[in-house]
């Protein structure tokens, strides 16, 4: 004969324990993201690679940020967004826009502006 196990006060809110055996384990689901992030990783790893000690550091910081921000192969970011973040001003990431742009790196997708929303950004990791 099994006894109930015992409940203490104050604890009436919590499940009781499983006793061995009772129930089946049900097998953790596995995130599918690993295959999601090694594209990313491997772009990352081509720039740093390939890229990277060609640029000033300011067009490395503001290619970083826009990569950063890449949601299907797109970055929706405002240039003074870019500019906090990158610790450089407004007008040096236009320039390093325009630096990049001239490499292959970013490629403007649409561009923004007062009452037209962000620009869009398209992120290549080599100079072509």
């Amino acid at each position: 004969m099994r006894t109930a196990a015992p409940v203490l006060e104050g604890c009436d809110v919590l499940p009781p324990l499983r006793e061995a055996g009772e129930g089946k384990a049900v097998p953790k689901q596995r995130h599918r993201t690993r295959a999601k992030h090694t594209g990313r990783f491997a772009m990352l790893n081509a720039f740093v690679d390939h890229t990277l000690a060609t640029l000033l550091p300011s067009d490395a910081a503001v290619w970083l940020v826009l990569y950063r921000d890449t949601t299907n192969g797109i970055a929706r970011t405002a240039q003074a967004d870019i500019a906090r973040r990158a610790g450089v001003s407004r007008r040096t990431v236009a320039r390093a826009l325009i630096r990049l742009g001239v490499l292959g790196l970013v490629q403007v997708v649409r561009r923004g502006g007062l009452n037209r929303g962000l620009s869009s950004y398209r992120v290549h990791p080599l100079v072509r």
